[in-house]
């Protein structure tokens, strides 16, 4: 079984000894010349704000869960990773102590050149995707049928992509949208790769008792060949639910940070300042749902 430590990573600057290059609401990314470092830690994001403190473990689960996903899928579909041995990087950390605290929760990355566009599959109807069939009766522009309910199985998973925004939120298009953005030949590779990893995914997922509702993937260029790059099926970049509480119309308990969501909700915070501390209570189911994720798609392997 993999062991979680209990600690919690709030930022790797003062460790990491190269250029950092972009800081993200978890993921802190460092140039190491030929490669990328990318360094998950336990920041956790709601409403576009990151919250305190941070929840132990989160950082090591994510990159755990897109460790195993990339090694699932490496057959189906190329991917960035070079390697995951913190070891292999003495002279970029070079405290033992240090390397003992991100042990599991790196990636030295191929520089690829990011694709903006995120590739959303939607397998079920539910989140945005249900708020926008509520009132037009269409996902991103596309049409879908009518009389569908909320949290419904679609026939067939649908690519709803969004155009890629560093600041603010991305924004949903159409596929004609992206076309205009991409090109055509690429919007259909994205839209054949992304649906063909989605139901990989989501057929594994069910015989362990999980539902994949929806997920994104983010694909770049590498030395010509397009590639997987960034997370990949994480409670971050994905919906999880468990499969004895789907039901149809009704709010499903994701397994992902939906704790911290639902005391955000119900806190009487105003979602346009500086949210107070979550309480430990939070923090620590919050933990338990990322780390719960983590056992029942990897450990039950080992």
């Amino acid at each position: 079984m993999l062991s979680v430590t209990g600690k919690i990573l709030d930022s790797a600057v003062e460790l990491v000894k190269a250029p950092l290059v972009h800081k993200g609401k978890v993921r802190e990314l460092y140039d190491l010349g030929e490669n990328f470092l990318i360094v998950v830690t336990d920041r956790i994001s709601a409403f576009d704000y990151i919250l305190k403190p941070g929840v132990p473990d989160k950082g090591y689960v994510l990159n755990a869960l897109s460790k195993y996903w990339f090694g699932v899928t490496s057959g189906y579909m190329s991917n960035h990773i070079v390697h995951t041995d913190v070891e292999q990087l003495h002279d970029i950390i070079p405290d033992a102590d240090a390397r003992e605290l991100l042990k599991e929760r790196i990636i030295v990355a191929k520089k690829a050149e990011r694709i903006s566009i995120e590739c959303v599959v939607r397998g079920y109807i539910t989140g945005n995707g249900w708020r926008q069939y509520e009132k037009t009766g269409e996902i991103n522009g596309r049409k879908l049928p009518e009389g569908l309910r909320k949290n419904q199985r679609l026939q067939d998973p649908i690519f709803t992509p969004a155009a890629k925004n560093d600041v603010g939120h991305d924004e949903d298009i159409s596929i004609e949208q992206m076309i205009e953005l991409v090109g055509e030949e690429l919007t259909y590779a994205l839209q054949e790769r992304s649906i063909m990893l989605y139901t990989l995914a989501h057929s594994i997922c069910e015989r362990k008792g999980i539902i994949l509702a929806d997920t994104k993937f983010e694909f770049g260029f590498y030395a010509g060949e397009l590639i997987i790059i960034d997370e990949i099926f994480t409670p971050d970049s994905s919906r999880y639910w468990s499969e004895d509480k789907y039901a149809l119309d009704i709010e499903i308990d994701s397994m992902d940070k939906e704790p911290v969501r639902t005391y955000l909700a119900g806190s009487g915070w105003d979602k346009n300042s500086e949210p107070d501390e979550l309480p430990a209570s939070v923090v620590e189911e919050t933990s338990n749902r990322y780390k719960e994720i983590l056992h029942r798609l990897v450990d039950s392997e080992n």
